[in-house]
């Protein structure tokens, strides 16, 4: 009862999260404000928790079959007699009672009912461990995809003010004659070129921002401002941990895992309810009971106590042919166990896909950004010797504008292998429980 009040505040420390909203939201956002957030605030947790308090109750209902039954009934009852012949044609009569039933035995149904319900209560309790760890997985790849979006638009304004720049020292190359209207029209064309792609850009950080916003439960129309810092490098070519102990350590902390061995064992207490249902059910009723009726020569008080009475009995009852209910029920109790088995070969199996396919994409992306940043020099260097050597007369405007496309595009392989490498790496650590790293 205790555990059912704190979750009880909780749901309601949860619904009026929304009179403090104002004060809780941070006016930037690094990764840890948005996790704790979303935690707090998102409607699918809310439900969770929700199923978890009306489980609970489900739990203490389960408790109560263990003791006897109350009841009481008053019945006022009122007949006409039409004929001419009887001397009263009203009567009025009145019955109440008491009734106690007690189920003394019933091959420990009950007993197994109330453990079955709390392990349906632990499984609840993962059900929301594992929305948690849900909602965690989808706020570090937005997060980070609005990181990647936000660099992506920094480079592309830089690339936006270069081209600015060399189709500026064009027109005058071009009125002095220096350089033909082509090679201006050329420059110019690029120029219009890279600002689209920075409204593209820009277009894309939106809708990442959008989808952020959406899994934070906030307001469409709020703006959102994440923290935005220099990422260092051994953040990304930080050291992976051996495949198999992550995969060991997920398969011993990840609730999904645990849910299934506990739904395996609820299966298995459903059998063992089933095979109770062969033994007799033993339960005891008492009462007590009187009446009253109009047409008598009797005071209501006497008809009362004379018509008082005391009941009380013993009922046995023995299975002896249902109709193959109680075989149908034990035997598909087996099959509910060799199906919640199968269930928990499966959640291992996916959790080991998951796992390594997170690992691939951590190992390639260290691979990809050390490669990235190896070409990204080269690129940079060629890029500006054949930047002056066009100025000078020397390359082209096709050979000028190739290099500086292929320096575009080793930047923007840098950064997608960087925030590959950084988001693999945490959902690495969501994976094993470790904690989300708080620098971003």
């Amino acid at each position: 009862m205790v555990r059912t009040i704190l979750l009880g505040i909780l749901i309601v420390a949860c619904g009026s999260s929304g009179v403090l909203e104002a004060q809780e939201k941070p006016q930037r956002w690094t990764l840890r404000s948005c996790l704790d957030y979303a935690i707090e605030n998102n409607i699918q947790l809310k439900k969770s928790r929700v199923n978890e308090l009306s489980g609970l109750e489900d739990t203490e209902r389960a408790k109560a079959q263990l003791f006897p039954s109350l009841s009481a009934s008053v019945t006022q009852g009122y007949v006409n007699y039409p004929s001419a012949n009887v001397d009263k044609n009203n009567s009025y009569s009145g019955n109440y009672s008491v009734n106690a039933n007690w189920t003394l035995f019933d091959g420990g149904k009950r007993n197994k009912a109330i453990k079955q319900q709390k392990l349906q209560n632990e499984i609840d309790k993962l059900s929301t461990e594992q929305s948690e760890n849900d909602i965690q997985v989808a706020i570090v790849q937005t997060y980070l995809q609005v990181l990647y979006a936000m660099e992506s638009v920094r480079i592309n304004e830089n690339t936006v003010e270069t081209s600015k720049a060399e189709r500026d020292r064009a027109e005058e190359l071009y009125k002095a004659g220096s350089i033909s209207l082509v090679d201006f029209s050329q420059l110019e064309s690029q120029y219009s070129t890279d600002k689209h792609q920075l409204v593209v850009a820009q277009t894309s950080l939106d809708n990442y921002k959008l989808q952020l916003k959406q899994l934070l439960e906030l307001d469409i129309t709020q703006d959102i401002e994440l923290s935005l810092s220099d990422i260092d490098e051994s953040w990304v070519l930080a050291p992976l941990p051996d495949k198999q102990v992550v995969y060991a350590t997920s398969l011993a902390v990840m609730p999904q895992i645990k849910s299934s061995e506990l739904s395996l064992e609820s299966a298995k207490i459903e059998k063992q309810k089933a095979k109770a249902s062969y033994w007799p059910t033993i339960s005891m009723n008492a009462g007590i009971g009187t009446g009253h009726l109009s047409g008598t020569n009797y005071s209501f008080g006497n008809k009362i106590w004379n018509n008082f009475n005391e009941s009380f009995g013993i009922s046995i009852n023995i299975p002896i042919f249902t109709n193959r209910e109680n075989k149908t029920a034990y035997n598909k109790a087996k099959l509910a166990i060799t199906t919640s088995q199968l269930e928990l070969i499966n959640s291992q199996k996916e959790l080991l896909k998951t796992v390594e396919g997170i690992y691939l994409d951590a190992t390639s992306a260290q691979s990809q950004y050390q490669s990235a940043m190896e070409r990204l020099s080269y690129v940079q260097q060629s890029f500006k010797l054949t930047e002056e050597q066009f100025f000078l007369g020397m390359k082209n405007t096709l050979e000028m504008l190739t290099e500086k496309n292929n320096l575009l595009s080793a930047r923007q392989e840098v950064l997608q292998s960087k925030y590959m490498a950084i988001m693999s790496i945490q959902l690495l650590n969501i994976y094993q429980k470790k904690p989300v790293d708080l620098l971003i």
